[in-house]
């Protein structure tokens, strides 16, 4: 079998320990007949458990070289499917057609916070997801108002899903061991939206541009998009700092400066 180096280039930390496998995998609990997404299944680890579910089970590989890899392991598998190329320009809402996808992954840490937002674009083709992060970047997802870690990604994250943190992942379960913790997180996208936004455009706009400046008043970050008194018509105070605001503010700004437009 064709042997393979882990590439810093594409944040390559494959994991080898099997009790953490087992640990997400049973996390996943995949089941004959549904839909799964892998994406960066490296040199198999998970793969195989998914596929021995009777799931059908698509992969998305950014390095040719695994490919010969993984199709040596699994392309005897009626539901294995193999596509290589880049998850940040991969279709997901095509290959999930009529049917919502279970996605899985152990994300390269280098590219995981736009993989996650490509992947939120996409999510109503989305049932839930699966990720293996580096945990600073799970708990950027899960925080909540008045956390240091709260920012762009938790709101925009939390305004479609459900986030859980569920376990960490020390850095001896990988190869090469990476210098970071890791963390495994679900998200499972909303059945209905708590907090629907008008323009979810409108609303990234203002949410990057509060925290684009966090250190400084909601006055300052959003000036050149809602006045002092139309923040105080909401009941928001101008003085406030990002961090400070609930899920519920930002879209209750982004529909009133959607609104003037």
């Amino acid at each position: 079998m064709t042997t393979h180096r882990a590439r810093k280039r594409f944040g390559q930390n494959f994991l080898h320990d099997p009790g953490i496998i087992r640990r997400i995998v049973s996390a996943v609990a995949p089941k004959p007949g549904q839909r799964l997404l892998e994406i960066g299944p490296g040199q198999g680890a998970i793969t195989a458990s998914l596929l021995d579910s009777g799931a059908r089970l698509d992969v998305i590989e950014l390095d040719r070289d695994l490919v010969p890899i993984l199709e040596d392991k699994f392309a005897d598998r009626d539901n294995f499917h193999l596509h290589q190329g880049d998850a940040l320009k991969f279709d997901i809402a095509e290959l999930a057609g009529d049917t919502p996808l279970r996605v899985v992954g152990n994300l390269p840490y280098n590219i995981s916070t736009p993989l996650i937002f490509h992947l939120l674009a996409a999510q109503g083709a989305i049932a839930d997801m699966h990720f293996m992060l580096q945990k600073e970047v799970v708990d950027r997802l899960a925080a909540q108002p008045g956390s240091k870690t709260y920012g762009r990604l938790g709101v925009m994250a939390q305004y479609y899903c459900q986030v859980e943190g569920l376990f960490e992942v020390p850095p001896e379960a990988f190869s090469p061991r990476p210098k970071v913790q890791s963390a495994i997180v679900r998200l499972r996208p909303h059945d209905t939206l708590p907090y629907p936004t008008k323009d979810v455009a409108t609303l990234q706009g203002i949410v990057r541009d509060s925290f684009g400046q966090r250190r400084k008043t909601l006055r300052n970050t959003l000036k050149n998009h809602i006045s002092s008194e139309q923040l105080e018509a909401l009941g928001i105070s101008p003085t406030a700092r990002p961090e400070q605001l609930a899920l519920s503010d930002f879209v209750a700004i982004a529909n009133a400066v959607y609104r003037e437009q």
